[in-house]
Parts: structure tokens; sequence; C-alpha cells
């Protein structure tokens, strides 16, 4: 197993690096994460994961050691591939992803591209234990924050709106309001659905 790289970038892409380490070319899929991390200097160090295939090897590169532990932790969930944990890994933060997770936040795994509801439900399902062990997220921090969202979303749904819809709504109250009570967001979810 190749657990990291350091060497000259020769390449860099927003898919892909080419990093020379002593006269070898690595050629390295980083997630757009990762592409942003990377300044254009001449010497990078990535960590990485290698997969092996009956067909190929291929390697990921990582800028920092959390975003790899999230990559693996994807890459065990059944029906999503290195590809979709990469585009995933581009999508999102893994700070975003990783809380996501952690929060059972099923809607903003499904924005990714891609990413059903049955697959968003089945990551949280499969990785939120073991997000919360390996990062050690405090989670019932998280989970309070999200009560009120789910108890305002479900008076909503008893009220007639879609799910989707009200979801969409809340969202973008919570990022406006500063810790809004239940009530606060159904009045103001009402008056923009």
């Amino acid at each position: 197993m190749i657990h990291h790289l350091k060497g000259k970038l020769v390449e860099k892409n927003p898919t892909h690096v080419v990093v020379d380490c002593n006269g070898v070319g690595y050629f390295v899929h980083i997630s757009l994460h990762t592409f942003s991390k990377i300044q254009d200097e001449e010497n990078i160090s990535l960590f990485t994961h290698l997969q092996v295939k009956e067909d190929s090897h291929t390697l990921f590169g990582f800028h920092e050691k959390s975003e790899r532990e999230i990559f693996r932790l994807l890459i065990s969930v059944s029906g999503i591939g290195a590809n979709t944990a990469r585009s995933m890994l581009s999508s999102l933060e893994p700070v975003q992803i990783r809380d996501a997770i952690a929060s059972g936040d099923v809607a903003t795994i499904q924005s990714i591209k891609g990413i059903g509801a049955k697959t968003a439900q089945r990551v949280i399902l499969d990785l939120k234990d073991k997000i919360v062990k390996i990062f050690g997220i405090d989670e019932v921090f998280v989970e309070q924050s999200n009560t009120n969202k789910e108890e305002a979303l479900s008076a909503l749904e008893t009220l007639g709106y879609a799910r989707k819809q009200a979801d969409k709504v809340l969202n973008k109250l919570i990022k406006e309001q500063e810790d809004p009570t239940v009530e606060t967001l159904i009045k103001l979810a009402l008056k923009n659905l």
C-alpha cells in the first residue's frame, strides 16, 4: 500500500495531478477540494489510497488525512465506488459531508449529483456511528441543532406542504436566523411557501 507521496508537482488538473518521486511519475486522481488546497508549489505531499482491481491500479490523493479517512469510509458503503466518493468530496467540503452524516442530514447528502434518497440514507445508516467515533463528534450537540428543523418540517408536512419544498425553505431560514425556535421556523416558512 502506498501511504503518501512527496515529490515534484509535474502536472496539475482539477481531476488529477502528476507527482514526480525520484524519477517515477505517479498519476494521482484528486477531488476538487484537494485541487483547491494544492498551491502551485514545486514540491507537494499527498496522502494516498491505492485501489487495486483486476484490470487496474488507481491511486487517489488527498491534501489532508481526514479527507482520505472520509473517502475510505464512503467507499465502504455498498453502492458507492471510488469515483462516486471522489465526486462527493468534490461537491462538498469533507467537513460538510462528515457533519451531514453525523447529524443524519439526508438532504445535504442527497444534494450531491448522482446520489439518490436511498443511497443517501444508506450512507448515513452505515457511517453515522463510525464518523461519530472516529472524529469524536459530540452527537448530542449535532442532533440538537437539527431537532427544531425536523419538528418544523413535520408540522409543515401535516399542513399539506411538500417535504422537499419545505425542507429547502427551512434550510434557507436556518442559515439566515440565529438559533430559531420551532414556532419561528414554521411562521417564516409559511410566508415563504
